[in-house]
């Protein structure tokens, strides 16, 4: 068919066009229509170019399993719903009927200092993921590529304009950081947009006084968000900077109010301080319930195991599957933050714990590294870890590096680590085989199907401290309760035989067990 740029006359019709041509035309433009559908369906934020996976959460349909439980927590937190389009005023009862909460519309802003751009940009879809887990709706993101912030405004003058013009346009009421910004670099950057910004770091520390729930998980974020508000504490105006001086001018506060005084925010810093001392003392008094716990375990010689790993990599569902805790899980970044501890026991019946801990992020805050140290500690005092890995992520590397940089911050990295490759069925085998090739001790593992649950039991079972003193024992038959007691979970039976003058077993047992069967060894 030729092309014939000429225009044809106004009213005329093209005739040189045969019928399957047009079919054919036409079928373009459907498929077009179906693959854009198919786009919108995939990726709901059409104005924010950030697909759903790249946001961290998972794509699976199916978030839950049979072996999840009834999930009643999960059904508590959504009972708060956020909603897109309702505006400030209530202008209908059923809004405080439904405790409806309009979404906060928000913008967001990144460097690229270092790496490749999609290192960057899969940093700015996270920081997407946990503006939604927030409860916000993300309109729009930008990248600048820089050696260093800019001390003033942190983007430069210049995409701090860009920036405002894109808040303008998109009708914004929150701009989201992707760093920590520094007290200045925050004034100045909400001066010139005219909106709240935020940074990395108070996202976070927001997600977490929304998902703490125990007393200790409260304390401890309540004491975090403090001491990210200390420095960051400014005044605004006269009520808030200055002394009641005297008179000067038409400035002063006139009698009564002279001498030295003190300013608005030196009150507020002070009962900041005071606040966080009360939180400290109380987290201190928090910390011998769960010392004694876990001092309890190690006299019985309990083996404990560690489940940690990056948010939402799937820690809580792989916990359910492995014992059936029934715990909250949710497609979302920090869903469960207090720690879990649930018994479990090896095909040949060692007995030991799994402990679910708090996941981890990139440049997690360090006032939340101090202020959960306490419940790190689990972490720091297993035998083994289980550090589970979203495979499907498209960075699973970065993932490992950042939770093995937390763990050392706690001094976990001694501990001997099992690399758990979770969502199996979801992850492309090619990263998967990627994966194996560079960690030298792996489980494929689907937490959703059950693929692969089998092995992570026996590299479980393989990895735990076992009974180390092995005894070859004859007991009396009148003796049953010794018999019983090495069946228990201190204990691994080799071999049991019964002859004319009681049960004869070969067994290994535990340092502590030993000194009890003294009596019924049988020396060569």
């Amino acid at each position: 068919m030729t092309i014939n740029n000429s225009r044809p006359a106004a009213g005329s019709t093209p005739t040189d066009l045969k019928p399957e041509e047009i079919q054919g035309v036409i079928d373009r433009i459907l498929a077009k229509e179906e693959a854009a559908a198919a786009k919108r369906s995939v990726s709901p934020d059409s104005g924010s170019g950030l697909s759903r996976q790249a946001q961290a959460l998972s794509a699976q349909d199916a978030e839950h399993s049979v072996f999840d439980g009834d999930q009643q927590d999960l059904q508590d937190r959504r009972a708060l719903r956020r909603v897109a389009g309702l505006s400030t005023e209530l202008e209908d009862v059923t809004e405080v009927e439904y405790r409806q909460l309009r979404l906060e519309r928000v913008v967001l802003a990144g460097l690229w200092m270092e790496g490749t751009a999609a290192d960057a940009e899969n940093s700015l879809r996270e920081l997407a993921a946990l503006a939604e887990t927030a409860g916000s709706e993300v309109l729009d993101g930008i990248i600048q590529r820089r050696m260093k912030p800019d001390p003033g405004t942190f983007l430069g003058s210049g995409k701090a304009q860009e920036l405002k013009d894109i808040v303008l346009a998109t009708g914004a009421d929150t701009v989201i950081v992707d760093s920590e910004l520094s007290p200045s670099q925050r004034r100045g950057l909400e001066d010139i947009v005219k909106v709240k910004v935020i940074d990395r770091t108070a996202l976070i520390l927001d997600i977490f006084a929304q998902h703490a729930k125990s007393r200790e998980g409260k304390a401890q974020v309540e004491l975090a968000q403090l001491e990210y508000l200390l420095p960051r504490l400014r005044g605004w105006g006269e009520s808030m900077s200055r002394q009641a001086g005297g008179q000067v001018g038409s400035a002063g506060a006139g009698m009564g109010s002279r001498g030295p005084g003190e300013t608005k925010i030196e009150l507020d810093r002070r009962k900041i301080r005071t606040r966080m001392a009360k939180l400290r003392r109380e987290i201190a008094a928090m910390k011998p319930a769960r010392e004694t716990k876990r001092a309890n375990r190690q006299r019985n010689e309990v083996p404990s195991v560690a489940i940690a790993g990056y948010t939402n990599a799937g820690k809580s569902s792989l916990l359910n599957r492995l014992t059936d805790a029934g715990v909250l899980v949710e497609n979302a970044l920090f869903a469960t933050l207090d720690p879990t501890i649930r018994k479990a026991e090896t095909a040949d019946g060692i007995g030991y714990t799994l402990a679910d801990t708090v996941g981890f992020v990139r440049s997690l805050p360090t006032q939340l590294v101090e202020a959960f140290r306490s419940t790190l500690e689990e972490v720091a005092d297993a035998d083994l870890i289980l550090h589970v890995v979203d495979a499907s992520h498209p960075d699973p590397e970065g993932q490992i590096a950042a939770v093995r940089a937390v763990l050392a911050d706690v001094d976990a990295r001694r501990i001997p680590e099992i690399i758990v490759l979770n969502k199996a069925d979801a992850a492309d085998p090619f990263v998967l085989e990627r994966l194996r090739q560079r960690e030298p001790r792996t489980v494929v593992v689907s937490a959703r199907t059950g693929e692969g649950i089998e092995e992570l039991r026996q590299a479980i079972s393989d990895g735990i401290p076992r009974p180390g003193i092995e005894l070859d024992l004859l007991v009396p038959y009148q003796r049953g309760d010794v018999v019983s007691r090495l069946h228990s979970q201190d204990a691994e039976i080799i071999s049991l035989d019964h002859e004319e003058g009681g049960t004869r077993l070969r067994v290994k047992v535990r340092d502590s067990l030993a000194p009890e069967l003294e009596p019924f060894a049988l020396h060569a």
